[in-house]
């Protein structure tokens, strides 16, 4: 629990004085839009946006190929050293924290409803269109570094059911959690948030369940409680995001009875 008390200290020194104004809202896309529908999943600490692996192209992301079988696909990112250990020290937590250090994207295949496979976790569901889906994909391959020979760099298995760590040219600092390159990469999507207010999975789960359309399974997220067994000490990370030019994309996102 050491390097979560951490994480706790520094949200609160964030929150004093990372608020950001308030939304002003965002254009309706057009009525003909078909809606895609995506999932987040908080684990804890750590949060994890789902896709159908159908709405991804075959060669945008490496788990699409890798996994070809599987019916979505569960996206997360944390520190390169972190996140994979299954035993971290305190110091490595630290220098987590403290140095920007590389990135890894860890991809999880499954099929079946996606509530009862996290039917421990708080699940959303949103509605974004075909033009947010796109945005939201490519933002993610992105994410992933690339050799010499423009490849994708696989790491080795993940953490948990058929998964796979992916190495990411994105960095960790203290200023950007995972939580907060999630949110990014949904705003990529239309998804009206504010990323530097999600430093922990409870900060973004608090704005996207106020969403209008939004719709919440499972206990609700925020800080866990001491000595919960769901806390995932590995699954925090920190982003290099450009916060001033990610801009809010206002035709992705879909509010009810668009």
């Amino acid at each position: 629990m050491r390097f979560e008390l951490l994480l706790l200290l520094a949200a609160i020194l964030l929150g004093t004085g990372c608020a950001t104004p308030a939304h002003q809202g965002v254009a309706a896309p057009a009525p003909q839009a078909a809606a895609h529908r995506i999932h987040v999943v908080s684990h804890g600490w750590h949060s994890g946006i789902v896709v159908r692996a159908a709405d991804v192209p075959a060669d945008a992301w490496p788990a699409r190929r890798d996994f070809d079988a599987a019916e979505y696909l569960e996206v997360g990112w944390g520190h390169r050293e972190y996140y994979p250990a299954r035993d971290p020290s305190v110091w490595l937590g630290l220098r987590a924290l403290m140095w920007p250090s590389p990135g890894v994207l860890h991809m999880v295949a499954f099929s079946g409803p996606v509530e009862r496979t996290f039917a421990a976790a708080e699940v959303v569901a949103l509605q974004i269109t075909p033009q947010g889906l796109a945005r939201l994909v490519a933002a993610i391959a992105a994410s992933h570094e690339r050799d010499t020979a423009g490849r994708e760099i696989p790491l080795g298995p993940g953490l948990y059911g058929t998964s796979r760590f992916y190495a990411s040219r994105e960095m960790f600092h203290l200023f950007a959690t995972c939580n907060v390159w999630a949110a990014a990469m949904l705003r990529e999507a239309g998804v009206p948030l504010r990323p530097l207010l999600t430093l922990t999975s409870g900060g973004l789960f608090a704005q996207l369940r106020r969403l209008p359309s939004a719709r919440s399974d499972g206990p609700k997220s925020g800080w866990p409680a001491p000595g919960a067994g769901a806390v995932a000490p590995w699954a925090v990370g920190a982003a290099n995001i450009d916060l001033a030019q990610s801009g809010q994309r206002g035709d992705g996102y879909l509010e009810p009875g668009d």
